[in-house]
């Protein structure tokens, strides 16, 4: 039986979060610039590269496959790939296909998505006023998001709502976007602001909304008791005894969560991060092109699990934004 993927801590990898365009339609203030630069077509895996990169990873072990981008509902064709890894779920090799999306084409994929296998997606969505969203993704329209959010339930599709925490931005919508969630049956997860990318006139310390102080403002008015759950992903969910609602916490500032971390990330020009918050990454695009035998990329992939740190380096607490990595988070994969 081929060997897991272990890293030199004894974590087995067992999620692989994989980006396939760095393209969006939406221009989000956190994530990218304004005039993005986008890579050439040609660096870019073609779909029926990624298909067999992430089928080596699966074969390898890993059990839940994450597909992010950019927005990876703009890819051409990108449904034949996902239903692609659909024979994958059907197998029992891989436990989960899923993706996070900004929402903005929902309302045309959601059914078939349904049909690929996916059962829950993660939609980006920092606030709930339609002229903060638009300060917020530049481009985007949240009446849009609204009709996919529609439409990816009337699928069957179960939802959950990631908001970026953005101090002066939408600390005034917390129990909006808690009872919004609550009245749809949808999860809300909270992410700490990250230190990625040329933020030009973006200040992230000044962004930064710690979610030790977000919890305390729950606590103001719910009962919050922490939850055992681990989605597999870095969250760690609480329970508003109130509402008997799920909040998850993502803080890579205020609460490193790098012991447990089983993932890695792939760009859509095949270069493998084995960890977020660092610049070291290694190429899986040059193996993988090189020789039609799995062999030479699993071997490759194997090598770059080798240098998978402890954890990552993001830390605010100087008031500096130490540990910043040059990348956008679109290029990484969200």
């Amino acid at each position: 039986m081929t060997a897991p993927l272990i890293d030199p801590f004894e974590r087995a990898i067992r999620y692989l979060r994989v980006s396939v365009t760095d393209r969006c339609d939406f221009r989000c203030v956190y994530c990218m610039s304004e005039n993005m630069t986008f890579l050439p077509k040609k660096d870019l895996l073609t779909l029926e590269e990624l298909d067999r990169l992430c089928s080596t990873f699966i074969g390898l072990g890993v059990e839940k496959l994450r597909i992010t981008g950019g927005e990876p509902l703009v890819r051409r064709d990108i449904m034949t790939f996902f239903n692609a890894m659909g024979r994958h779920l059907d197998s029992g090799a891989l436990r989960e296909l899923t993706l996070t999306t900004n929402g903005s084409q929902l309302s045309r994929f959601a059914k078939d998505l349904y049909a690929a296998g996916v059962r829950r997606v993660n939609v980006s969505l920092d606030t709930l006023d339609e002229t903060k969203f638009a300060e917020v993704t530049r481009w985007g329209r949240l009446p849009q998001v609204m009709k996919g959010l529609d439409a990816a339930q009337e699928a069957g599709l179960r939802v959950k709502l990631n908001a970026v925490a953005l101090k002066g931005f939408n600390e005034g919508e917390l129990f909006d976007l808690q009872a919004f969630c609550a009245g749809r049956d949808m999860d809300l997860t909270f992410i700490e602001v990250m230190p990625m990318g040329d933020i030009g006139n973006e200040d992230r310390l000044d962004q930064y909304w710690s979610l030790k102080d977000l919890r305390a403002r729950l606590e103001e008015r719910f009962t919050v008791t922490d939850m055992a759950e681990r989605s597999g992903g870095p969250a760690r969910y609480v329970r508003l005894e109130q509402t008997g609602q799920k909040i998850g916490f993502i803080t890579p500032l205020s609460h490193n969560f790098c012991e447990s971390c089983n993932r890695v990330r792939i760009t859509c020009t095949g270069e493998i991060y084995t960890c977020l918050g660092q610049e070291g990454h290694s190429d899986l695009r040059a193996p993988l092109r090189s020789s039609p035998d799995d062999a030479v990329l699993e071997d490759a992939i194997r090598k770059a699990i080798t240098l998978k740190p402890k954890g990552h380096d993001f830390d605010y607490s100087r008031q500096s934004v130490d540990g910043q990595v040059s990348r956008h988070m679109s290029h990484t994969g969200g």
